[in-house]
């Protein structure tokens, strides 16, 4: 029996360009370049102008959204160009009701569905991580998948979850399961790229005016007195605390909020707010969650916290270090407290640095 595809069968001419764009994605070391890398090649194989790739957190909601567009662009001399764009919707809150209806189904059914808008077909198929729906691959078109398609859409989005999954424990501590210092030094210059962005755009006479984007703060957090536990109970006890106070931040942080094990007893945390009094109440909602936890053998355990607003116009290396600065602090004035760095520059204990100019510490 010849297992080979025929020659007219019209997905065979599609199978080389198929296996060479799965090869290029299996070389990428970056989750969200894996994500950008599987919307570019399922677009253009389905004939779709545009794809997008949902991504929810374990309690089922909606945390990331990725959009690709590509158009046809005729330059000034006449030749026509393909032209890709990818890009994270900002407010989640503008993702349509048709998806979320579609997108609901897919994770109560764990398997692809459609539903009509207009006269086209919106398609959704379900990602799979760890056994459970984590995500969706979401596009529209005139007609709904075909039997070949079908299977190839599987087949990709197969190899990129077993994939995803191993880029993402790469990037995750084997104690925790937080993301690790690679993973934050890795994701810096995208996030600060996305800080500087504006959230929207209002249009004026004129022109259009850029409405700011959200503000952000960055944090380090330090166990209190965490080598006098490992001292005093051994090492074992201390790896039970750090895994407890991980799962406690992570359930008293938003499930937007970035969280990581900086290394030891230090974590690092970005979190959203619309003013520095919120950002500070996030924090002093975690620190009071640690402090009231009863942890085994030791009991009771307090956290030191300092942060500094994630400002786009400093490099992110200066805004860590201006956080650190501040938890430094917090330990010299008695620990389990929390220091803003620019609390700290207006009190004159710390002084004021001009944006340009590096600090070396």
């Amino acid at each position: 029996m010849n297992d080979l595809p025929a020659k007219n069968d019209p997905n065979s001419s599609r199978l080389p360009g198929l296996l060479g764009k799965l090869g290029k994605m299996t070389s990428i070391r970056d989750t969200e370049l894996l994500e950008q890398s599987l919307l570019r090649t399922l677009g253009p194989l389905l004939g779709v102008l545009d794809t997008a790739l949902y991504r929810t957190d374990d309690r089922n909601a909606l945390v990331r959204v990725l959009h690709y567009h590509r158009s046809k662009v005729v330059e000034s001399d006449g030749v026509a160009r393909m032209v890709e764009r990818v890009e994270e919707v900002q407010n989640l809150a503008d993702v349509s009701t048709d998806v979320i209806a579609l997108t609901d189904n897919v994770r109560l059914l764990a398997k692809p569905c459609t539903r009509m808008r207009g006269r086209e077909v919106l398609i959704a198929y379900p990602l799979f991580g760890g056994g459970e729906v984590c995500g969706y691959f979401v596009f529209q078109r005139d007609r709904e998948a075909s039997a070949a398609e079908d299977a190839m859409i599987r087949g990709v989005l197969e190899v990129f979850s077993n994939y995803y999954t191993l880029l993402d424990i790469s990037q995750r501590d084997r104690l925790t399961g937080l993301f690790n210092r690679q993973a934050l030094e890795n994701s810096f210059d995208r996030i600060w790229n996305l800080l500087g962005r504006p959230d929207s755009y209002e249009e004026i006479p004129g022109g259009r005016r850029e409405i700011p984007g959200q503000l952000y703060w960055l944090a380090v957090l330090d166990i209190d007195h965490f080598k006098q536990i490992n001292d005093t109970f051994g090492h074992m006890v201390g790896d039970e605390i750090l895994l407890l106070v991980s799962r406690l931040m992570s359930q008293t942080f938003r499930s937007t909020d970035l969280l990581y094990r900086y290394g030891g007893e230090e974590f690092v945390a970005i979190v959203n707010a619309e003013n520095a009094a919120i950002a500070h109440n996030i924090f002093e909602r975690v620190r009071l969650a640690i402090e009231a936890h009863s942890f085994p053998r030791v009991e009771h355990l307090t956290v030191s916290i300092g942060y500094c607003r994630a400002n786009p116009d400093i490099l992110p290396v200066e805004v860590l270090s201006r956080a650190d600065r501040s938890l430094y602090q917090a330990k010299q004035d008695g620990r389990n407290r929390i220091h803003d760095y620019d609390d700290l520059v207006k009190a004159g204990i710390f002084r004021e640095m001009d944006y340009s100019e590096p600090e070396f510490f």
